[in-house]
């Protein structure tokens, strides 16, 4: 019988992924994994213990495929760049995926290796012990929001965007220009939301990079590069 089959915990975690590619985590439960393997709930329970736990454990999956490969290159700044576009790219391919790491975190192997390279380039680059856990912080809540947004975006359909599209035109040209005098002056060059994420991503990610840099020169702490390896 097929609800007598034991399933291993890739596969599971594959079906789990393959389900929220197609739904979000709020639709998305144990049962209707359940179902989708062709057995019962309490099966999956022997895995996991709870539906959090095991969004967690997909969402880490994630993190672990963008750190596949990684070696740390260049100096602090660069490293924490290329850690946030590997981990935006990541969740790009599994966009769905983006607002349950956001919303679970995860504690896995996966999160551990950022956390790790993360908190690793923030030392290279000179800031006191006592001040890197904040700067981290901040880092990692901008990240998550930035990949949950653009999340949000690519999840939209065809027919969603164009629709979007049309109400930006509509709302941005059409703007009465004795009431939205700035929206009118600046409408031909205002851009939606979803054109050029990645420049975005960048350049909001180097502003809290050079605020750290300018803390760090305030301060007048040296600036140390660093090419060594993930630890």
């Amino acid at each position: 019988m097929a609800g007598r089959r034991r399933w291993s915990t890739e596969e599971i975690l594959d079906a789990a992924a393959e389900l929220l590619r197609t739904s979000d985590a709020d639709s998305f439960s144990v049962r209707k994994l359940a179902a989708a393997l062709g057995t019962d709930s309490s099966s999956l329970y022997r895995h996991f213990r709870s539906k959090t736990e095991l969004l967690r454990a997909v969402a880490d999956r994630i993190l672990l495929a963008a750190m596949d490969g990684y070696r740390a290159e260049g100096d602090w700044k660069h490293r924490i760049t290329s850690l946030a576009l590997r981990v935006r790219e990541a969740f790009g391919q599994q966009p769905q995926l983006a607002a349950v790491w956001g919303r679970y975190a995860s504690g896995g192997t996966g999160s551990r290796l950022v956390m790790e390279e993360a908190l690793e380039a923030l030392r290279a680059s000179g800031l006191p012990d006592e001040e890197i856990p904040v700067r981290y912080h901040r880092i990692a809540v901008l990240i998550a929001a930035l990949i949950a947004s653009e999340a949000g975006v690519s999840a939209v359909t065809p027919e969603e965007h164009e629709q979007g599209m049309e109400l930006f035109r509509v709302a941005v040209l059409g703007a009465d220009p004795e009431r939205f005098p700035a929206l009118a002056h600046f409408a031909r060059d205002v851009r939606p939301l979803g054109v050029d994420r990645r420049a975005a991503f960048e350049d909001i990610l180097a502003a809290q990079l050079a605020h750290i840099e300018a803390a760090i020169r305030s301060s007048h702490l040296p600036l140390k590069k660093s090419g060594s390896a993930l630890g």
